[in-house]
């Protein structure tokens, strides 16, 4: 059931619908990170004097273009490690959006299904965006102790919790939060493995933006054909 998700999922990835919500993540990940840049310079430029004077030396004009400078290939390092997180936060505001392309495509004869406020979706991500970011800085730990099985280590959790988030994001859409966290308790073991297959590339530059796409249309899948089966 879940190879035959993902299937579905990849083989939709050209649907224009999927296509508008990976633009819409990266390029809002990408207005975010150069209004902090602006920001961030603006606080550079404001609390550097224009020039310094240094004893045996003189004065000196070149202080804020320096700091500029080098705000600005700080930034860019930064961005590398942000981008993926930023952008996947972005593109989790609109996940609903995938699955309403899965269920048109696939499951036309499905009544529509109820949509999740903006702000509560919004909320949702950011609060997700922080508990990934937090186990993973927790993780750290056991990468340093257990050094051999980091890898494992880093997809069996953040299996756990792609897994958790996007069959939560599929379930609640059609029988609300409450019943969706007890279908997901109830299914744990299907949904940590498919959550372990959507962590698998989270470590491939470019095909990790994709993730949190496949992930949303995967889930819909699943959760489809888990309620199926149960039934």
């Amino acid at each position: 059931m879940i190879f035959s998700a993902f299937a579905r999922a990849l083989g939709q990835l050209g649907d224009p619908r999927f296509r508008r919500v990976l633009f819409l993540g990266v390029g809002l990940a990408v207005g975010l990170l150069a209004l902090f840049y602006a920001l961030f310079a603006t606080l550079v430029g404001w609390a550097t004097p224009e020039t310094v004077t240094i004893p045996w030396v003189g004065e000196i004009t070149w202080v804020d273009d320096l700091l500029s400078w080098g705000s600005l290939i700080l930034m860019i390092g930064l961005s590398v490690f942000l981008m993926v997180p930023v952008a996947s936060a972005m593109t989790g505001i609109f996940l609903e959006d995938v699955a309403e392309a899965v269920e048109a495509r696939h499951y036309p004869d499905l009544p529509a299904a109820g949509r999740i406020p903006f702000f509560e979706a919004a909320k949702d991500t950011l609060t997700f965006l922080g508990v990934l970011i937090l186990a993973n800085v927790a993780a750290l730990i056991l990468y340093l102790m257990l050094p051999p099985f980091a890898p494992l280590i880093f997809w069996a959790m953040n299996g756990f919790l792609l897994g958790r988030e996007y069959f939560t994001v599929a379930a609640m859409r059609r029988v609300g939060r409450v019943r969706a966290a007890e279908l997901r308790r109830r299914h744990l073991p299907t949904i940590w493995l498919a959550g372990t297959l959507m962590a698998l590339p989270l470590t491939v530059p470019l095909v990790n933006l994709l993730v949190p796409i496949l992930g949303a249309a995967t889930f819909t899948h699943l959760y489809h054909g888990l309620t199926a089966r149960r039934a």
